[in-house]
């Protein structure tokens, strides 16, 4: 880590989610210029979380994609994303079979008086 001498240090927040519903957090304080890479190894997170060592996960700052070696600013929130089990077209279109076509979408509630499939 590069540390700037009489610089206030940066205060991170590494958000990861290891399961549906579950969130982990942890708040750092780190010196300036310190990049992504070693922010999560300063956190323990690879401790914690193993099977986060491959290094196959992809990372993000406030919900926008990055790589290990951004450099961060003073509260910025490093994100490490899970990879899809399923495709979002596959679920939408798995969910719409169950439900059945005249409980979802546009023709699910029918006007009086109104013309067939409006």
């Amino acid at each position: 880590m590069a540390k700037v001498e009489g610089a206030r240090p940066l205060k991170i927040f590494l958000v990861y989610s290891p399961a549906p519903r579950q969130v982990r957090e942890w708040v750092l304080e780190l010196a300036a210029g310190t990049t992504v890479a070693q922010a999560l190894a300063a956190s323990g997170l690879f401790e914690e979380f193993p099977e986060l060592r491959t290094g196959r996960h992809v990372l993000g700052i406030w919900g926008r994609k990055t790589a290990p070696g951004h450099v961060l600013l003073d509260h910025d929130r490093v994100e490490i994303y899970r990879g899809l089990r399923v495709d979002p077209k596959v679920a939408r279109r798995e969910r719409f079979n169950r439900q059945g076509a005249k409980r979802a979408g546009l023709f699910a509630r029918i006007r009086t008086g109104a013309k067939a499939g409006y």
